[in-house]
């Protein structure tokens, strides 16, 4: 009836995604300050490059990928399209800054005379951000743009479901082995020692490991996923006898 309150969110639901932003936005400003107290700050055609490659690895693979996970929690009575658009966005949006991110530590590699792609910490992040680029395309192939049909789409809908949560992961495994890499390059020597900037990398990589839970938490609770409304049930049946010639009580 018209002036009825929205369905409030499942108990729970809003306090894990606000922790999920709080402990983002701690660990993004966790990773400005590591580079800024103890690597000399950011800047581009310059000895500081290579600084952008992690604030914008953390910033697009991690927060804005896993708050991209959400939006189908987050947004649950929004038209589905709206809600569609805004989680493919936001992944472009990662892939963008991520991208600003491969250039900076290429061009800084290229600069210095560093060799490129020979470490585990290399190979694991390009492969998170082409498969996640492959992601992003098959994405909008099957589910933004029309063309699949109704029976394509709900084949490869547990694929996507599962490789978003895969390359989320493998992100923020990559950027704890980039933690690690960085901390034996600059500190080798006292880095067993506990001082303040290893211990500070180390609480950056704990937060990275906390987003990741919280966000994974709210990805699996099967009774947080986002109810279908009824006119989207209309049209997804309206869609299926457009696609396969079925009737919709087939």
């Amino acid at each position: 009836m018209d002036g009825a309150l929205p369905p409030a969110s499942p108990a729970g639901l809003s306090a894990y995604v606000a922790v999920s932003q709080l402990l983002g936005l701690t660990l993004l400003a966790t990773t400005g300050a590591w580079l800024g107290r103890y690597r000399g700050g950011v800047a581009w055609h310059s000895p500081l490059q290579f600084n952008v490659h992690p604030l914008c690895m953390v910033l697009g693979m991690v927060f804005l990928q896993g708050d991209a996970l959400l939006v189908y929690r987050v947004f649950r009575h929004e038209a589905k399209h709206s809600t569609k658009v805004l989680h493919v966005l936001l992944h472009g949006l990662a892939l963008v800054i991520a991208l600003v991110g491969i250039v900076a530590v290429f061009e800084s590699h290229r600069a210095k005379g560093i060799p490129d792609m020979y470490s585990l910490h290399s190979w694991c992040g390009m492969a998170a951000f082409v498969l996640y680029l492959l992601q992003w395309l098959l994405g909008c192939g099957f589910f933004l743009f029309p063309g699949a049909s109704f029976s394509l789409r709900g084949r490869y809908k547990p694929q996507h479901v599962f490789f978003g949560i895969a390359l989320f992961a493998l992100s923020i495994a990559a950027c704890l082995l980039g933690i690690t890499e960085m901390l034996l390059f600059n500190i080798r020597d006292s880095y067993s020692h506990f001082v303040p900037e290893g211990v500070l990398a180390n609480t950056l990589g704990v937060l990275l490991v906390a987003f990741g839970l919280v966000v994974g938490y709210v990805l699996t609770r099967d009774d947080w996923k986002r109810p279908p409304l009824a006119e989207e049930l209309a049209l997804s049946m309206d869609f299926k006898t457009l696609t396969e010639g079925e009737s919709p009580g087939g």
